[in-house]
């Protein structure tokens, strides 16, 4: 697939990462040239110097021919702008990110869509919802629902309170029987691995289990985790992303938002209606107790740096707090973050990059979740007649290595997928792989 990123910046230049490893044919576009040689030494694209709302740059771009057109630069006029030309020019599919929520809104999205825009992307909008998920499992680092919770797929660290540690895949199947959860993959320092029934779970393992919600409870136990009741919640920094996650949070539970700019806390409290507005430095301890942080359930750290979000949320745990979330966007800091004991990692460039995923694909795909600390991606697809995987037993197929089924979504029901599994037409398939076997998985459900 041909495939023009407009913007080099933290998104873009993760989405040219991840989709350059699935052999796509990438052309990046952006007006500063320092972003493109650094993105130029490291990934087998093309990159252009120039705007994106250039018809001239955008023609030597080959937008012509273009597959997906994604605009993901800083400004959002910029964004808007060049995917409505792209689409003129002739990009099959357009995606521009935004960063005003009444766009999504109707009738103005219609408006967007008539324009030529076929996807908006608003990133703060999903990690709010990110967020809401995160405090809905709080046994779990990571979860997602597939089929409007028919599987769910949980991410689980494992402590010393966890029962299945050192105890391997297949002490917890029984083959006779139906299977109520399914282990798809292991991280363990830092490498993701698909295991095979005589693996072992050891302390610190970060698991991935695909799961019915009704089993949700003893896999918890067997984790050696307890289910948080969520009553008051602090979040520090009033970013579009705090605005977004109290906007959703204020209608259910108690909410404190922290911020330190002044003028942004009066923007904020005409907004808020139920949420306590606090202007202060959240670095600041004195502060968060005097706010009452050794009684709050959950304190989510969102204020865009990084190295203040890990800090405050150490601190958080270390008075007491049950869920701490934070909102890190340097890479290279999520598997500290995970190790330190953070519970759950929020990062607008892995959630963004699962959005547009599935419009790379030319298998049906219904949803593609990215895993942060992972190159790993789980894939929901729906099965085409006369697919690969509809040939047989899923033992007797040649599945890439790599990749695992988890479940398989039938009608109104589901089920954990074994090796006597046959897979159906319109089946709703969730599979976990790593990134050799996409191309590979392309094949199978095409």
């Amino acid at each position: 697939m041909r495939i023009i990123i407009a913007g080099a910046g933290e998104v873009g230049s993760h989405l040219a990462k991840m989709l350059s490893k699935e052999n796509h044919d990438i052309v990046v576009i952006d007006p500063n040239e320092a972003r493109l040689k650094q993105i130029e030494s490291t990934l087998d694209v093309m990159t252009i110097n120039g705007s994106s709302t250039s018809v001239k740059v955008l023609l030597s771009a080959g937008i012509k021919k273009t597959d997906l057109f994604i605009a993901v630069a800083h400004l959002e006029d910029t964004n808007i702008t060049s995917t409505i030309l792209g689409k003129m020019l002739g990009a099959a599919k357009t995606i521009a990110r935004i960063d005003n929520y009444e766009y999504l809104e109707n009738p103005h999205r219609d408006h967007f869509t008539e324009l030529g825009i076929d996807y908006l992307m608003y990133p703060e909008k999903i990690a709010a919802r990110e967020v809401l998920g995160f405090l809905h499992q709080t046994g779990s680092t990571e979860f997602f629902d597939f089929s409007g919770g028919k599987l769910t797929l949980y991410v689980i660290k494992l402590d010393e309170n966890a029962l299945i540690l050192n105890k391997k895949l297949h002490d917890f199947s029984d083959i006779s029987k139906p299977l109520d959860y399914r282990g798809v993959a292991i991280t363990r320092n830092q490498k993701t691995i698909i295991p095979s029934g005589n693996d072992t779970f050891q302390l610190n393992d970060i698991v991935y289990v695909i799961s019915t919600q009704d089993r949700i409870r003893e896999l918890m136990s067997l984790a050696g985790k307890e289910k948080v009741d969520i009553k008051n919640i602090m979040i520090l920094g009033g970013s579009r992303i705090g605005k977004r996650t109290a906007l959703e949070l204020e209608k259910k539970f108690h909410v404190k938002l922290i911020e330190i700019d002044k003028a942004k806390c009066e923007f904020l409290a005409d907004i808020l209606e139920n949420t306590l507005i606090i202007n202060g430095d959240g670095r600041d301890t004195d502060l968060l107790l005097e706010e009452g942080l050794t009684q709050i359930d959950a304190f989510i750290a969102v204020t865009g740096n990084s190295e203040t979000n890990i800090l405050s949320c150490l601190l958080a745990k270390k008075h007491g707090v049950k869920k701490t979330i934070a909102e890190i966007e340097n890479m290279e800091y999520i598997n500290l973050a995970e190790n330190i004991g953070i519970d759950s990692i929020l990062n607008k460039k892995v959630i963004t990059a699962g959005r547009i995923s599935r419009f790379t694909q030319t298998a049906r795909v219904s949803m593609i979740k990215c895993l942060t600390g992972t190159d790993a991606e789980v894939l929901e697809y729906i099965v085409q007649k006369d697919s690969g995987i509809t040939k047989g037993m899923l033992k007797d197929l040649n599945f890439p290595k790599g990749a695992i089924v988890g479940g398989v979504i039938r009608g109104s029901n589901s089920f954990i997928a074994k090796g006597d599994t046959l897979i159906q037409a319109e089946d709703h398939v969730v599979v976990f792989a790593l990134p050799v076997a996409f191309a590979a998985l392309e094949k199978l459900f095409s």
